[in-house]
């Protein structure tokens, strides 16, 4: 059992807490029950190394088997060596090591793709999570990160994704006009998140929304650049009916990926 926190190994560990060492290493830290078992059933392969306290271990037989049916052994720690681990106050006796998976942008677009969503410059890690959690419950195929947009492997956007991280692919590191361009190959449509754009009510009479979308949002506080939306094929507003200034990006973009999915599944049923 590791006992000392302030061993090399546990700074190792704790270290992935910083963007400069998981550039370094390539991996990222996984806290808590939920983000390991998502871990082990769809990415078992990207697993490194698993910690877990007695406690926590003997609190989720699932996850023990799992780690047992995929050939991963668990080192015991402490508690307090786990606290030194993690990002967070309460880790809930389990963090993991896992080997980073982004998805080229290239292959992102050769898999033929309906619906994707592009975040350009989006810093807020709570918002990017939430993004690419709404991307995964409204069936997108993929998340393209573009720009200076948080890394997806910082803690808290893995937490903010509940682990949809390892159920579809994301990209990384792109460049927008080169994604614009690839997702126009591939026969996607580029409809951008706006409050200067167009009633997204008048798209979806058009049956705009049913075609294959890439849907591109922008920064928190300064939306998308001038020279972003010239990218775009058309520049979509959600309308407000009550009196909120606005809605948060996240908010935003999750009723824009389900008002395509809608259309999407309705189009196909038809």
């Amino acid at each position: 059992m590791l006992e000392n926190p302030r061993s090399p190994r546990v700074r190792a560990v704790a270290k992935l807490t910083k963007r400069s060492a998981r550039t370094e290493t390539g991996l990222f830290l996984l806290e808590g029950p939920q983000a390991v078992r998502e871990a082990l059933t769809y990415r078992p392969e990207a697993i490194v190394e698993l910690f877990a306290t007695p406690t926590g271990w003997e609190r989720h037989p699932d996850i023990r088997a799992q780690a047992a049916d995929a050939g991963i052994d668990v080192e015991h720690v402490t508690e307090y060596v786990l606290n030194a681990m993690a990002d967070t106050v309460t880790p809930q006796g389990l963090v993991a090591v896992v080997r980073q998976t982004p998805t080229s942008v290239r292959d992102v677009f050769a898999a033929s793709p309906r619906l994707v969503a592009i975040c350009q410059e989006v810093r807020d890690p709570g918002n990017l999570g939430t993004i690419i959690r709404a991307a995964d419950a409204a069936g997108a195929d993929a998340v393209v990160l573009t720009g200076r947009t948080v890394d997806p492997y910082n803690p808290k956007v893995v937490r903010a994704t509940t682990g949809s991280l390892f159920h579809l692919p994301v990209s990384v590191g792109g460049e927008l006009e080169d994604v614009i361009t690839r997702a126009h190959e591939a026969g996607l449509r580029i409809l951008a998140a706006d409050v200067k754009g167009d009633d997204l009510l008048s798209a979806r009479a058009e049956g705009v929304l049913a075609e294959p979308t890439g849907w591109l949002f922008g920064n928190e506080a300064r939306g998308l650049e001038d020279d972003a939306l010239a990218l775009a094929d058309r520049v979509l507003r959600l309308p407000i009916f009550g009196k909120a200034e606005s809605l948060n990006l996240a908010t935003a973009a999750s009723v824009c990926l389900y008002e395509s999915a809608f259309a999407q599944r309705a189009a196909t049923v038809g």
